[in-house]
């Protein structure tokens, strides 16, 4: 009884797209587990995908999904990775033919697959029930007792309900969305004592609710570490992107004392990417919460520490210390420093786009607001790889996605993979030489002015939905006096900082700088925020970890 009384709320999930043999495993399932399980069936990816959506805002609990490999739309494979990002400790099965059976074996490294089985499976006593008993049995012994949810009461074309909606989901808090204007948002509302006009109101798991909260208020209400466990660490690395997360891995698996200060969300601007199909390794892709989700897992098993919603805003060197301090006024010391702050886009300047930012205008993915595009005409300024990734994320749902691109190509700055999907799909155009004049709508986007950089001219379009991927702003204002720049404010390490051959004005070691040392020793950089870097995600991991064996020469010598 205790056993059943654990698991009531747990679910069995399984989606096949052949009605009669998802009624057949589904019958097979309640016989055996459905006394202690709540079996759900689908007969698609995306309705599958729906349901465990569903089941994760209710708080319920995952245990086993099986899944059919050949289905349309979204095969098993496919729907299997998707399902990693909202059950992460679910066990995983796919169901295969005999013919199937390599892309099974591809699975097991794709998805993290448990167990592939072969149709049919009868007798199901000999070939499904000891299967699923010995998967149960592992789920069982890991903690996945339900977390309750934080729930957020806000406007539908509300920037601040949407910065705070995107700061949850990049930090892999689950949240609950409720419109301040429907019932259930009007009853949080009152259950608060607030009125609805100060929006948002996030309530958090334990019932506090917080009024329009910043992010460090809200960062650590909602279990995210905020504070260091101590005062003086080996190396803390700023800035969680690729970079960041590789030196954090690198520095801690290595023995280093390792702190890591983000100051939104891990993962940056490649953690907001809705699929990466170019990282070794992942031949069918990768988004980019689900690589940040893993990176940020590593990093803890290894023993680093992750501070969220920290801005810092100086860097000084006192003596063998390296400080870093916070806006706050607090502060944190270490032997060394991996500066990886990254880069962000850069804001349009065009009438209108500044008062319509985060109401229909979104500088990145905003993976959030996705689901509102359903049906919609998108456009999105940009024609790097995230813009086309973007795209092609986007277009799964949107009526419409259209790239507007500054350059008369996309070759110059898109993987060519990325062009030939955009070329392939039917929903998406790509408008060369356009730019966006202004941007128009009361309280929310509702139309676009865009202008043709050859002829002049100028064409105004319905528009809701506007998704910016722009240049890179590197955010190194904070090292200004301290640190080398260039012109454009991306920080000079190695052979950068000595063109002449002569070491940079202050430097009194007898040894130049190291290729990742900036000006200040024991302080390194890595990742986009490095000057001429190749602004790719393997490469940042790889310059993240490079700085970390850089790290370990210089203590070694100091």
């Amino acid at each position: 009884m205790a056993q059943a009384a654990d698991t009531a709320r747990t679910v069995i999930l399984t989606v096949d797209d052949d009605p009669g043999v998802s009624r057949a495993v589904a019958r097979d399932l309640r016989r055996r587990y459905g006394a202690s399980y709540r079996i759900v069936r689908a007969e698609s990816g995306e309705s599958a995908l729906e349901a465990l959506r569903e089941l994760k805002l209710r708080g319920d609990l995952v245990a086993v999904i099986l899944a059919d490999y050949r289905m349309p739309q979204m095969n098993g494979i496919e729907f299997l990775e998707q399902a990693l990002d909202v059950y992460p400790g679910a066990r995983r099965v796919l169901l295969t033919a005999y013919a199937d059976t390599n892309a099974a074996i591809d699975a097991i490294n794709v998805v993290d697959l448990d167990h592939y089985l072969l149709k049919p499976w009868d007798p199901p006593e000999e070939k499904l029930y000891p299967v699923l008993d010995d998967l149960l049995q592992a789920w069982r012994a890991g903690d996945h007792r339900p977390v309750p949810s934080t729930k957020v009461v806000g406007h539908r074309w509300s920037a601040r309900s949407s910065d705070i909606r995107e700061f949850l989901a990049r930090n892999q808090v689950p949240y609950r969305w409720y419109a301040s204007d429907e019932p259930e948002g009007r009853r949080l509302l009152a259950a608060a004592g607030e009125d609805g006009t100060r929006l948002p109101l996030v309530i958090t798991p334990d019932g506090t609710p917080l009024v329009d909260p910043e992010a460090p208020e809200l960062a650590a209400r909602v279990g995210l570490a905020t504070t260091p466990a101590a005062e003086f660490y080996d190396l803390v690395v700023v800035g969680g992107g690729p970079a960041g997360l590789g030196a954090a891995v690198y520095g801690a698996s290595e023995g280093l004392r390792t702190v890591l200060v983000e100051r939104s969300a891990t993962g940056g601007q490649a953690g907001q990417s809705s699929r990466i199909e170019n990282y070794l390794g992942f031949p069918d892709g990768v988004s980019g919460a689900q690589l940040t989700d893993r990176a940020r897992r590593q990093a803890a098993k290894f023993g680093a520490e992750i501070l969220t919603a920290r801005e810092v805003t100086g860097l000084e060197a006192g003596g063998s210390a390296r400080v870093v301090r916070f806006s706050d006024g607090s502060a944190v010391a270490a032997h060394s420093v991996i500066l990886a702050t990254g880069v962000s886009y850069r804001q349009l300047d065009a009438p209108g786009l500044a008062e319509l930012t985060g109401c229909g205008v979104f500088y990145g993915s905003a993976l959030t607001e996705a689901a509102g595009c359903q049906g919609q005409d998108v456009y999105i300024v940009g024609g790097a790889n995230s813009a086309g990734q973007a795209a092609m994320y986007l277009a799964r749902g949107a009526k419409s996605v259209t790239l507007l691109v500054r350059g008369q190509s996309l070759a110059a700055s898109m993987s060519h993979y990325l062009i030939q999907q955009i070329e392939r799909a039917p929903n998406i155009s790509v408008r060369c030489g356009t730019v966006v004049e202004a941007a128009h709508g009361s309280g929310h986007l509702e139309a676009l002015t865009l202008r043709d950089t050859a002829t002049g001219r100028s064409e105004r379009v319905d528009a809701q939905w506007l998704f910016v991927f722009i240049g890179a702003a590197p955010l190194t204002d904070w090292l200004d006096g301290t640190v080398e720049r260039d012109e454009h404010g991306f920080i000079l390490a190695g052979p950068d900082l000595t063109p002449d051959g002569r070491p940079p004005a202050g430097w009194e070691l007898d040894r130049p700088p190291y290729h990742l040392e900036t000006n200040v020793p024991g302080v390194f950089v890595a990742g986009d925020a490095r000057a001429e870097s190749a602004k790719r995600v393997a490469s940042a991991v790889g310059e993240g970890a490079m700085a970390v064996m850089l790290v370990h020469r210089y203590l070694e010598q100091s």
